[in-house]
Protein backbone atom coordinates (compact mmCIF):
# COMPACT_ATOMS: atom_id res chain seq x y z
CA UNK A 1 0.00 0.00 0.00
CA UNK A 2 1.54 3.60 -0.87
CA UNK A 3 2.14 5.97 2.53
CA UNK A 4 -0.22 8.39 3.48
CA UNK A 5 2.92 11.12 2.38
CA UNK A 6 2.90 9.18 -1.37
CA UNK A 7 -0.64 9.82 -1.82
CA UNK A 8 -0.62 13.53 -0.51
CA UNK A 9 2.58 13.97 -2.73
CA UNK A 10 0.51 12.31 -5.75
CA UNK A 11 -2.27 14.85 -5.18
CA UNK A 12 -0.42 17.66 -5.32
CA UNK A 13 1.68 16.79 -8.20
CA UNK A 14 -1.47 16.25 -9.66
CA UNK A 15 -3.09 20.04 -8.04
CA UNK A 16 0.00 22.05 -9.86
CA UNK A 17 0.07 20.05 -12.97
CA UNK A 18 -3.67 21.08 -13.35
CA UNK A 19 -2.91 24.64 -12.36
CA UNK A 20 -0.56 25.32 -15.41
CA UNK A 21 -2.11 22.63 -17.91
CA UNK A 22 -5.19 25.23 -17.60
CA UNK A 23 -3.17 28.44 -17.06
CA UNK A 24 -4.58 29.46 -13.45
CA UNK A 25 -1.30 29.70 -12.32
CA UNK A 26 -2.07 32.98 -10.87
CA UNK A 27 1.92 33.29 -9.12
CA UNK A 28 3.12 32.84 -12.44
CA UNK A 29 4.15 36.74 -13.60
CA UNK A 30 5.47 35.63 -17.19
CA UNK A 31 8.46 37.53 -16.19
CA UNK A 32 11.45 37.71 -13.13
CA UNK A 33 10.03 39.21 -10.19
CA UNK A 34 10.97 42.74 -10.07
CA UNK A 35 12.89 43.07 -6.89
CA UNK A 36 15.34 40.57 -8.02
CA UNK A 37 15.49 42.35 -11.10
CA UNK A 38 16.70 45.11 -8.75
CA UNK A 39 18.39 43.28 -6.42
CA UNK A 40 20.74 41.77 -8.61
CA UNK A 41 21.71 44.88 -10.81
CA UNK A 42 22.62 47.22 -7.90
CA UNK A 43 26.05 47.38 -6.62
CA UNK A 44 26.17 45.13 -3.60
CA UNK A 45 24.64 41.82 -5.36
CA UNK A 46 26.16 39.09 -4.13
CA UNK A 47 29.21 37.13 -6.38
CA UNK A 48 27.55 34.62 -8.01
CA UNK A 49 27.49 30.53 -6.40
CA UNK A 50 25.23 27.67 -6.33
CA UNK A 51 21.59 28.53 -6.19
CA UNK A 52 18.66 26.54 -5.54
CA UNK A 53 15.37 27.86 -6.56
CA UNK A 54 12.15 26.21 -4.78
CA UNK A 55 9.08 25.90 -6.60
CA UNK A 56 10.75 27.33 -9.47
CA UNK A 57 7.55 27.56 -11.89
CA UNK A 58 7.88 28.17 -15.21
CA UNK A 59 11.37 29.24 -14.58
CA UNK A 60 11.87 32.93 -14.48
CA UNK A 61 13.25 33.66 -11.61
CA UNK A 62 15.80 30.79 -11.96
CA UNK A 63 16.82 32.45 -15.85
CA UNK A 64 17.51 35.56 -14.53
CA UNK A 65 20.08 34.13 -11.82
CA UNK A 66 21.65 32.31 -14.28
CA UNK A 67 22.19 35.38 -16.72
CA UNK A 68 24.03 37.27 -13.94
CA UNK A 69 26.50 33.93 -13.66
CA UNK A 70 25.17 31.86 -10.80
CA UNK A 71 24.68 28.47 -11.33
CA UNK A 72 21.17 27.48 -10.82
CA UNK A 73 18.83 24.17 -10.59
CA UNK A 74 14.94 25.03 -10.31
CA UNK A 75 13.01 22.63 -8.68
CA UNK A 76 9.24 22.17 -9.08
CA UNK A 77 6.36 19.54 -8.49
CA UNK A 78 4.35 19.86 -11.82
CA UNK A 79 6.10 18.08 -14.90
CA UNK A 80 4.14 21.17 -17.63
CA UNK A 81 6.24 23.51 -15.50
CA UNK A 82 9.47 21.70 -15.82
CA UNK A 83 8.92 21.78 -19.88
CA UNK A 84 7.91 25.46 -19.73
CA UNK A 85 11.05 26.48 -18.01
CA UNK A 86 13.64 24.44 -20.05
CA UNK A 87 12.00 25.38 -23.18
CA UNK A 88 12.38 29.11 -22.08
CA UNK A 89 16.27 28.14 -21.21
CA UNK A 90 17.26 26.59 -24.26
CA UNK A 91 14.77 29.80 -26.28
CA UNK A 92 16.99 32.09 -24.20
CA UNK A 93 20.53 30.58 -24.25
CA UNK A 94 21.34 30.20 -21.02
CA UNK A 95 22.17 27.14 -19.45
CA UNK A 96 19.87 26.02 -16.51
CA UNK A 97 19.46 22.85 -14.49
CA UNK A 98 15.43 22.42 -13.71
CA UNK A 99 14.15 19.09 -12.25
CA UNK A 100 10.74 17.54 -11.44
CA UNK A 101 11.20 16.92 -7.68
CA UNK A 102 9.43 17.22 -4.30
CA UNK A 103 11.24 19.44 -2.65
CA UNK A 104 11.33 18.16 0.97
CA UNK A 105 13.38 15.31 -0.49
CA UNK A 106 16.07 17.33 -2.16
CA UNK A 107 18.31 17.52 1.40
CA UNK A 108 19.22 13.71 0.68
CA UNK A 109 20.84 14.85 -2.69
CA UNK A 110 22.01 18.43 -1.97
CA UNK A 111 22.60 18.52 1.28
CA UNK A 112 24.85 21.44 1.97
CA UNK A 113 25.73 21.72 -2.05
CA UNK A 114 24.25 25.42 -2.17
CA UNK A 115 25.82 28.92 -1.72
CA UNK A 116 21.84 30.50 -2.16
CA UNK A 117 18.23 29.34 -2.06
CA UNK A 118 15.99 31.58 -3.99
CA UNK A 119 12.26 31.75 -2.42
CA UNK A 120 9.56 33.10 -4.07
CA UNK A 121 5.97 31.92 -3.82
CA UNK A 122 6.91 28.37 -2.46
CA UNK A 123 6.48 29.55 0.93
CA UNK A 124 2.74 30.54 0.58
CA UNK A 125 2.06 27.51 -1.54
CA UNK A 126 2.96 25.02 1.09
CA UNK A 127 0.74 24.50 4.04
CA UNK A 128 1.69 26.72 6.96
CA UNK A 129 1.82 23.54 9.25
CA UNK A 130 4.88 22.77 6.57
CA UNK A 131 7.05 25.70 7.54
CA UNK A 132 9.10 24.16 9.90
CA UNK A 133 10.01 21.44 7.55
CA UNK A 134 10.80 24.10 4.95
CA UNK A 135 12.87 26.09 6.80
CA UNK A 136 15.06 22.52 8.25
CA UNK A 137 15.07 21.94 4.34
CA UNK A 138 16.57 25.49 3.57
CA UNK A 139 19.23 25.40 6.09
CA UNK A 140 20.26 21.62 4.87
CA UNK A 141 20.59 22.69 1.13
CA UNK A 142 22.96 25.34 2.12
CA UNK A 143 26.77 25.38 2.79
CA UNK A 144 27.74 26.58 5.80
CA UNK A 145 27.24 30.69 5.63
CA UNK A 146 24.89 30.34 2.72
CA UNK A 147 22.03 32.50 2.15
CA UNK A 148 18.06 32.26 1.66
CA UNK A 149 16.97 35.00 -0.90
CA UNK A 150 13.49 35.19 -0.05
CA UNK A 151 10.63 37.33 -2.05
CA UNK A 152 7.64 36.46 0.43
CA UNK A 153 4.14 37.03 0.23
CA UNK A 154 3.41 38.70 3.10
CA UNK A 155 -1.13 38.92 2.33
CA UNK A 156 -3.45 38.81 4.99
CA UNK A 157 -6.31 37.21 2.92
CA UNK A 158 -8.21 34.40 4.07
CA UNK A 159 -7.60 31.48 2.90
CA UNK A 160 -4.72 29.80 0.21
CA UNK A 161 -2.76 28.60 -1.03
CA UNK A 162 -1.48 31.20 -1.32
CA UNK A 163 -1.36 31.30 2.75
CA UNK A 164 -0.43 34.63 3.93
CA UNK A 165 2.16 35.40 6.98
CA UNK A 166 3.51 38.54 8.72
CA UNK A 167 7.30 39.82 9.05
CA UNK A 168 7.01 38.66 12.45
CA UNK A 169 5.97 35.26 11.65
CA UNK A 170 9.04 34.86 8.71
CA UNK A 171 11.49 36.09 11.60
CA UNK A 172 9.97 33.75 14.21
CA UNK A 173 10.13 30.88 11.34
CA UNK A 174 13.99 31.10 10.84
CA UNK A 175 15.57 32.31 14.09
CA UNK A 176 16.34 29.17 15.27
CA UNK A 177 18.85 28.34 12.25
CA UNK A 178 19.27 31.39 10.24
CA UNK A 179 20.87 35.09 11.31
CA UNK A 180 18.51 37.99 10.13
CA UNK A 181 20.51 39.92 6.96
CA UNK A 182 17.55 42.50 6.37
CA UNK A 183 13.50 41.61 5.64
CA UNK A 184 11.77 44.73 4.27
CA UNK A 185 9.06 46.21 2.27
CA UNK A 186 9.35 45.87 -1.10
CA UNK A 187 8.35 49.21 -3.40
CA UNK A 188 8.74 47.27 -6.82
CA UNK A 189 6.03 44.61 -6.63
CA UNK A 190 4.13 43.95 -9.87
CA UNK A 191 0.75 45.71 -9.80
CA UNK A 192 -1.34 42.77 -8.20
CA UNK A 193 1.23 42.57 -5.52
CA UNK A 194 1.63 46.55 -3.82
CA UNK A 195 1.73 46.78 -0.31
CA UNK A 196 1.77 42.83 0.57
CA UNK A 197 5.81 41.41 -0.13
CA UNK A 198 9.14 41.37 1.60
CA UNK A 199 12.26 40.65 0.64
CA UNK A 200 14.42 38.86 3.11
CA UNK A 201 18.17 38.06 3.27
CA UNK A 202 19.01 35.09 5.69
CA UNK A 203 22.28 33.65 6.54
CA UNK A 204 22.87 30.19 7.82
CA UNK A 205 24.10 29.77 11.28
Amino acid sequence: MESDDSLLNVEAVSFWQQRYQEGTAGWNLGQPAPPFVSFLNARQAPPPGRTAVLGCGEGYDALLFASKGFEVVGFDFAPSAIAAANQLAEAAGISTQFLQRDIFDLADEFASYFNYVIEHTCFCAILPGRRPAYVELVRDLLRPDGELLGLFFTHSRAGGPPFGVTPAQIEEYFAADFELLSLVPVANSVASRQGEEHFGRFRRK
